[in-house]
């Protein structure tokens, strides 16, 4: 045998040429011409970081169902009544003594934010009606935005009226502000994507042990993630894309960047033990493991496309976000890290880290990598204890799942956010003033075609409607066409209650105005969170439809088997399931949720299951094809399936948990972050990530695969003959090199 320390420079001259698929072409284009590849990277992104400098667009998310009432009230003001459908901050003070006595105060406080910018007035709290709580010593006055989406008001300028707000308080004057703009300031960012990839290098060096080695994935996703990092502010020029999706993103260029071009090191090294020469190395790598990870990435692509099934113009920002980063990664895998072998590839094992000896690749007499001793005993261990082996990663993964019959959907508000923050402190201030309710006001937006004589009998119908605690006098428009009429309810946003509430105004008020032409639409902030939950549940069979069975087409594709394709559908489901399980567990508010800075029992917004079905099942279906496609080589060159799972499991598990241990890194590193979405989605990825990599692809896997046998390759000869011959395994022997050069 030999290792990495004798290999000759040169292949033979006389060995055979191996038949090159296009990635093979390819690879060896971007190796002879590496110069200008590197600088071709070098010019995209300097012409990327400069389209996106002088033409790039702004973030834009509009979370409201499509066709919803919620969504046409919001319609009917921005037409209308545009002075009521802009965004607010809302100014809660608290005079222990009473609001009445420091009116000078209040109003010194509100001339200093109404002259900061973006602010284009507000209302005086003490004419405006139901503004100071019964009490007297709470106080409510809402400031006009310039910008009807709150995320279109700059963080700085939030900030300057938390200053403001900060500077008026005194012994016995509280004052905080509430609003989604104030809470974007407050959120502020924490570098996660720094946090991921440091924790991403360190494990690299730990499992390549040469700085080299390691190096070579971060190069590659780092390079793909800035050009795609700037495409994206054009991209939003042309799509409404919501701000996080940058970060999503960002979690899946560092992640799949590395764990890409890992699988092809570690290939790229195994052909190098093998006897190849860098290049042909280089060749034989992109021409297997390259067509692994195309078939990867294209099974990412297909999930997050799977997004536009929900009918959501936020969800298909967020997925073209994603999709290009993804796009631009596998372009990077496919030609930059090719050209970067040209230079490195002689010396991919130089500058070692002192982490004791490490054990060498070697190659047996046949010309096949041998895998790992340890990894060897675990996959023969499986093996022989196979039915208890399934039967308890099955009961692992469906306890996970459990806590998840009990989530609770919705979305959540400040009174979800920390206790130190203004947004939170004025949320609880107005429920201990005015009652749950005024946290979630519902706007009734009014059409009067035949003028205001319908107002009387809202006025009345509302009084009477159970779960109303205070329906304000309406205002109407100039035009006299249009009224508002804001609701304040006897319970909280989060409460079923509420939901039923608006329910009931929708079912019980249309004839509270029947024969006047008249038309009530029940919006505001809480009527479009029910709404847009309402309107997602419905859709998200199409989504995991959709998503499943294209996923399971390319596998069949793939692989030409019926068994894996329906095997590997069935596991992603399992481990996607078990997340979704340890996201309602913290979400709980107990012990779970305190360990990642969630202390109530905090509803799931529903689009964020959807997100990490498309991108969970898209990143379960890379390891599942970074695992099958090694057993299937074993498979094609010994037609021993029991051979087959063992040695693909033992060729496979080191860099599949090299690879998994990377993204949950990644992805743990947004777990601290103050946005709950970003939060929780850190959670549940990095729980799927580490389940599917040790429970699903270690554990369940190879041991329904064992018991399965010969029947994990059937195919149909009809359809064998339709469908096209991929070889995404590709053919490892025509990169051979004469046997004598690879055994001593």
């Amino acid at each position: 045998m030999t290792d990495l320390a004798t290999l000759p420079d040169e292949a033979s001259p006389g060995a055979p040429q191996p038949k090159l698929g296009p990635l093979g072409r390819l690879a060896r284009l971007s190796y002879r011409r590496r110069g200008v590849t590197v600088l071709a990277w070098v010019a995209a992104l300097a012409a990327a970081v400069v389209l996106s400098t002088f033409f790039g667009g702004d973030f834009k998310a509009d979370y409201s169902a499509p066709g919803s009432d919620s969504k046409q009230a919001l319609e009917l003001l921005e037409q209308r009544f545009p002075s009521q459908s802009g965004a607010t901050v809302s100014v809660v003070v608290r005079a222990d003594g009473g609001v009445a006595g420091l009116r000078g105060d209040v109003q010194a406080l509100l001339a200093s934010l109404t002259a900061a910018p973006h602010v284009a007035g507000a209302e005086d709290p003490f004419q405006a009606p139901g503004a100071i709580a019964a009490d007297g010593r709470t106080l409510v006055a809402n400031l006009r935005l310039d910008v009807t989406n709150p995320d279109d008001m700059p963080v700085a300028d939030s900030q300057r009226l938390l200053d403001i707000a900060h500077a008026a308080e005194h012994p016995g004057l509280t004052v905080a502000l509430g609003g989604q703009s104030i809470q974007r300031a407050e959120q502020g960012a924490i570098g996660s994507e720094g946090i991921g990839l440091a924790a991403a290098i360190i494990i690299l060096l730990l499992t390549f042990g040469s700085v080299v080695a390691a190096g070579l994935p971060v190069l590659v996703a780092v390079a793909g993630l800035a050009v795609s990092s700037s495409l994206t502010a054009l991209l939003i020029l042309f799509v409404d894309a919501p701000d996080w999706s940058t970060s999503l993103a960002t979690m899946m260029g560092i992640g799949i960047g590395i764990d890409y071009v890992l699988l092809m090191v570690t290939r790229f090294r195994e052909w190098r033990a093998a006897g190849l020469d860098p290049e042909a190395a280089t060749v034989a790598t992109l021409d297997t493991a390259g067509r692994s990870v195309m078939v990867a990435g294209s099974t990412v692509i297909v999930s997050m496309l799977g997004l536009f099934a929900m009918g959501l113009s936020f969800m298909r920002g967020a997925a073209l976000v994603t999709i290009l980063g993804v796009l631009v990664t596998l372009v990077a895998s496919m030609t930059l890290f090719p050209a970067l072998l040209g230079y490195l590839g002689r010396h991919v094992d130089r500058l070692r880290l002192p982490l004791g000896r490490r054990a060498a690749l070697t190659v047996a007499a046949g010309g096949h990598i041998e895998p790992s001793r340890a990894w060897l005993r675990w996959s023969t261990f499986v093996q022989r204890h196979r039915f208890v082996s399934a039967l308890a990663g099955l009961a692992i993964l469906l306890a996970l799942a459990a806590p998840f019959l009990g989530v609770r959907f919705g979305f959540p508000d400040a009174g979800n956010n920390r206790a130190e923050t203004s947004t939170r402190q004025a949320y609880d201030l107005v429920s201990q003033g005015f009652g749950p309710g005024a946290n979630g006001p519902l706007v009734l937006a009014v059409e009067l075609p035949g003028g205001r004589g319908p107002l009387d009998a809202l006025a009345t119908a509302l009084q009477r409607t159970d779960g109303v605690a205070l329906a304000m006098p309406a205002q109407v428009n100039q035009a006299g066409d249009t009224a508002v009429i804001t609701v304040l309810p006897k319970t909280g946003p989060q409460d079923q209650r509420t939901k039923d509430l608006v329910e009931r105004l929708r079912d019980t008020l249309p004839a509270a105005v029947a024969g006047s032409g008249a038309v009530v639409h029940v919006g505001g902030v809480t009527a479009t969170a029910i709404d847009s939950t309402a309107n997602i549940a419905r859709r998200i069979p199409l989504l995991i439809g959709g998503v499943v069975l294209l996923s399971m087409l390319l596998l069949l594709v793939s692989f030409r088997s019926i068994t894996v394709a329906l095997k590997a559908a069935a596991m992603n489901l399992l481990s996607v399931a078990a997340s979704y399980g340890v996201v309602a567990l913290v979400l709980q508010g107990g012990w779970a949720g305190r360990l990642i800075g969630i202390d109530t029992e905090t509803p799931l917004p529903a689009f964020v299951p959807v997100l990490m079905f498309a991108v969970l099942f898209g990143l379960s279906m890379d390891y599942e094809v970074f695992l099958v496609s090694r057993m299937r080589e074993v498979w094609t060159r010994t037609s021993d399936n029991g051979r087959a799972v063992t040695e693909g499991l033992a060729g496979t598990a080191r860099v599949i948990t090299a690879a998994a241990a990377i993204m949950i890194a990644v992805f743990a590193a947004f777990v601290p972050s103050p946005d709950l979405v970003l939060k929780v989605i850190g959670v549940g990825m990095a729980a799927a990530i580490l389940l599917d990599a040790t429970v699903v692809r270690l554990l369940l896997v190879p041991a329904v695969m064992h018991i399965l046998g010969r029947v994990n390759w059937w195919m149909p000869a009809r359809l064998g003959r339709l469908l096209p011959e991929l070889h995404v395994e590709g053919r490892a022997h025509e990169h051979l090199p004469e046997p004598e050069l690879a055994t001593v």
